[in-house]
C-alpha cells in the first residue's frame, strides 16, 4: 500500500511540474501549444471556407467546448487520471508478478523500420478505438457517458473534444494491454496521437471536405456529421460512421452511411431535452430510471 501511495504522490507532483513546464516553456515537442496551434489553424479554416455559411464564428457552445478541450487533455489528468492510471499500471504489473511475469511485452516490434512501427500502432489503435466507439453506442450505461459528445448541436472543431471524462478511462483501459504487449513507447503514441488529433479536429469542423477517393480510407467532415445525426436509419439504430481517424472500418463492416449532403441535418439524440446544457450538469448526469 505504501508503494501505491508513493505512486499517487509522485504522479501529482510530476504532472503538475509537467503541466506548468508545458505552459511556461514553449518548445517544438510541447503538446499544450501543439493542441492550441492545431485548434487555431482549424478554426481559421472554418472561417475562411465554412461549409455552413450562416453559422457564427463563435457558434453555439463554442466556449463550453473550448473548456472541455482543456479539461479533458490537461485538468482531468491533474485532478485524477494521471495518478489513477499510474496506480493501475503498477497494480497490473504486480498482478503479473504473482505469476512470475516481469515483462508484459509479448511481441518485439522494435526491429522493424520506424515507419512500419508507427503505421502498425496507428492502424491497431484506430481499430481498437472504432470497436470501443461502437460499444459506447450499444451498451446503455456507456451511452449515458457518450451522450455528452452527442449533445453538440452545431459542429465546430472544438466539438471534437467535448466528451465525458469517463471516456478517457474507457478508451485507455481497453487500449492499454494490447498496445503495451507490443512494446510501443510514449514518443510513438504522441506522434500518432497528433495526427489523429488533427484529423479529429477537421472531422468536427465546419468544413465540407471528403478528400475525394481517400474518403474510403480517412474519416472526414461530410461522413462524420452523419454520425452526429439526430435521426438514425432503421437499419442502424445504434448509429453509423463510427470511425475515429480511419473510415475504412465502417466500409468494411457495413456501418457507413452517407445518403446525401448532411450539411444542414439536425444533430443530437432523441431525449436531449432532458440533458443538461452546462459542464457540471453534463459530467454528473445520470439517467433517472422510470
Amino acid at each position: 500500500m505504501e508503494g501505491y501511495l508513493k505512486v499517487v504522490k509522485d504522479s501529482y507532483s510530476g504532472y503538475w511540474n509537467y503541466l506548468t513546464g508545458e505552459i511556461l516553456h514553449p518548445h517544438w515537442g510541447n503538446y499544450f501549444y501543439w493542441l492550441l496551434g492545431l485548434s487555431l489553424l482549424t478554426w481559421c479554416l472554418e472561417l475562411l471556407v465554412p461549409w455552413r455559411k450562416t453559422q457564427k464564428a463563435f457558434r453555439k457552445d463554442f466556449w463550453l467546448d473550448a473548456f472541455y478541450m482543456f479539461f479533458n487533455f490537461f485538468l482531468f489528468s491533474l485532478i485524477a487520471y494521471n495518478a489513477l492510471s499510474n496506480v493501475a499500471v503498477e497494480a497490473f504489473n504486480d498482478f503479473l508478478g504473482l505469476f512470475g511475469v516481469t515483462n508484459v511485452v509479448a511481441f518485439e516490434i522494435h526491429s522493424w523500420p520506424y515507419w512500419a512501427q508507427l503505421l502498425t500502432l496507428f492502424v491497431l489503435a484506430d481499430f481498437i478505438q472504432w470497436n470501443t466507439h461502437r460499444l459506447l453506442h450499444r451498451v446503455p450505461w456507456l451511452w449515458e457517458f457518450h451522450k455528452v459528445h452527442h449533445s453538440v448541436k452545431e459542429m465546430g472543431f472544438a466539438a471534437h473534444l467535448r466528451f465525458h471524462w469517463m471516456e478517457t478511462i474507457i478508451y485507455k483501459s481497453i487500449q492499454y494491454i494490447p498496445l503495451a504487449m507490443i512494446g510501443f513507447g510514449i514518443t510513438d503514441f504522441i506522434l500518432v496521437h497528433l495526427f489523429a488529433l488533427s484529423v479529429g479536429h477537421l472531422n468536427h469542423a465546419n468544413l465540407g471536405w471528403d478528400y475525394g477517393p481517400l474518403k474510403y480510407v480517412l474519416n472526414n467532415p461530410r461522413m462524420h456529421i452523419w454520425h452526429h445525426a439526430k435521426a438514425l436509419p432503421e437499419t442502424h439504430p445504434y448509429g453509423v460512421n463510427f470511425g475515429i481517424t480511419l473510415s475504412v472500418w465502417d466500409y468494411l463492416f457495413g456501418t457507413s452511411h452517407i445518403p446525401f449532403s448532411g450539411r444542414d441535418i439536425e444533430l443530437g439524440f432523441n431525449d436531449e431535452d432532458q440533458f443538461p446544457q452546462d459542464f457540471i450538469g453534463q459530467v454528473t448526469h445520470l439517467k433517472k430510471k422510470a
